[in-house]
């Protein structure tokens, strides 16, 4: 029988905010109220931050009807971070979570915040501090290890593809190149949604570039220049992570700023998109060309939210503290899929260090052979995710009427 554990839980977020994050947030902390041997539940105000400086709040105080509401809204209710602790902030840590008996700790996030959970958990263990550490997954690019998909990505994607679809109808209207840039800085998921923009035949995206094939200028012209010429028009979508020959992200090359963990800031800057549009200008001589960065939109954009990744969301926040009572001291929880054509999940506890840090890339049978779009087998994977899109019309026949 697993050992009873009393005290404090507390509760965190960290990295970039998603649409359903607080789904996760909502989920464990109501679960935590269901069980005695768990006293308070405070929450963390940006991430590891908020704990170095004390500044937590009482989520026991919170009504269900405004945790609901929390639940339902985009972003991080509890702010977030992007910090790696050093080992004396894990030591001043430790001090800080026996001051307010913190026995169970849970810490939203994606690869980095799980590292930053997992440097926790080691160090807790050198000083034999007893609690539950655990981390639970969120990140809209869906790089995590050990997940089939991860919570935040649906929703993104579902912005992403109705964001494409709505370029496609603008570019149709009036025809010249458009150029979407998404995020995604080693794994190409969400660029790669934009394909679910696709109504009609003719529609975009027409071009999709993800980060996991060597990128060329040269063959990205030639590949523009190929659509325009058969259908007028061309609508491109390219991740931010995009490298060359040699595996340096194209961005990088006007970018400077990284965060603590060594990433660099991909989706400060409209750079790409820039140098994109301006090789098409001066190669191709297409007067109308326009690029836009999607940027921080794909994160907490309100009403497009997917209803499997709000389900899944809280599923997860709900699973880490049933692991963390029943006895688990540590873990990841995963999202798995059961083998078959319906759409089935089931969660799994899987060790910090398989989730930590490292990052995975979009299988390459997702991927065409072409590097310029996906494959059926990648719609497959991501529509039961995404869910429904809008219904789009169009007129099935042009037929010039002289007016009398």
């Amino acid at each position: 029988m697993a050992s009873i554990l009393r005290g404090n839980m507390l509760i965190a977020q960290s990295g970039g905010p998603s649409m359903v994050i607080n789904q996760s947030l909502v989920g464990a902390v109501l679960e935590a109220r269901k069980h005695k041997e768990i006293k308070g539940v405070y929450g963390s105000l940006h991430g590891i931050k908020g704990v170095l400086e004390e500044k937590m709040v009482d989520l026991r105080k919170e009504s269900v009807a405004t945790l609901e509401a929390v639940a339902a809204t985009p972003s991080s209710a509890l702010g977030s971070v992007r910090k790696k602790p050093t080992p004396g902030e894990c030591v001043k840590i430790f001090g800080i979570m026996l001051k307010y008996n913190i026995r169970y700790f849970f810490y939203i996030g994606g690869n980095d915040s799980a590292e930053t959970t997992h440097i926790i958990n080691e160090d807790a263990k050198t000083v034999n501090y007893e609690f539950r550490c655990f981390h639970i997954p969120k990140t809209i690019d869906n790089d995590l290890l050990e997940n089939d998909h991860t919570p935040g990505f649906g929703s993104a994607a579902k912005f992403v593809a109705c964001a494409v679809m709505g370029d496609n109808l603008d570019n149709r209207a009036l025809p010249g190149v458009k150029i979407d840039v998404v995020m995604g800085r080693h794994a190409g998921f969400l660029t790669a949604a934009s394909a679910l923009a696709r109504v009609y035949p003719d529609d975009g995206p027409h071009l999709i570039y993800c980060p996991e094939r060597p990128f060329s200028i040269k063959r990205f012209v030639a590949d523009v220049k190929r659509v325009t010429d058969k259908l007028g028009r061309c609508v491109v979508v390219v991740s931010e992570g995009i490298t060359d020959a040699d595996g340096l992200p194209i961005a990088s090359k006007f970018i400077r700023e990284t965060d603590s963990h060594g990433n660099v800031q991909l989706s400060g800057s409209g750079a790409l998109g820039d140098l994109l549009a301006n090789e098409i200008k001066e190669q191709l001589k297409i007067s109308r060309v326009r690029a836009d960065t999607f940027g921080y939109l794909q994160r907490s954009f309100p009403s497009l939210v997917s209803e499997v990744d709000a389900r899944e969301a809280r599923a997860v926040g709900i699973k880490a503290v049933h692991c963390a009572v029943s006895g688990d001291t540590d873990g990841s929880i995963a999202i798995r899929r059961k083998p078959g054509i319906k759409y089935q999940v089931y969660l799994e506890r899987v060790p910090l260090k398989n989730v930590a840090k490292e990052t995975r890339s979009m299988p390459a049978t997702f991927i065409t052979k072409t590097g310029n779009d996906v494959t059926p087998a990648f719609l497959n994977y991501i529509r039961p995710i995404v869910g429904p899109l809008p219904e789009i019309g169009r007129l099935q026949r042009f037929k010039v009427s002289r007016i009398r």
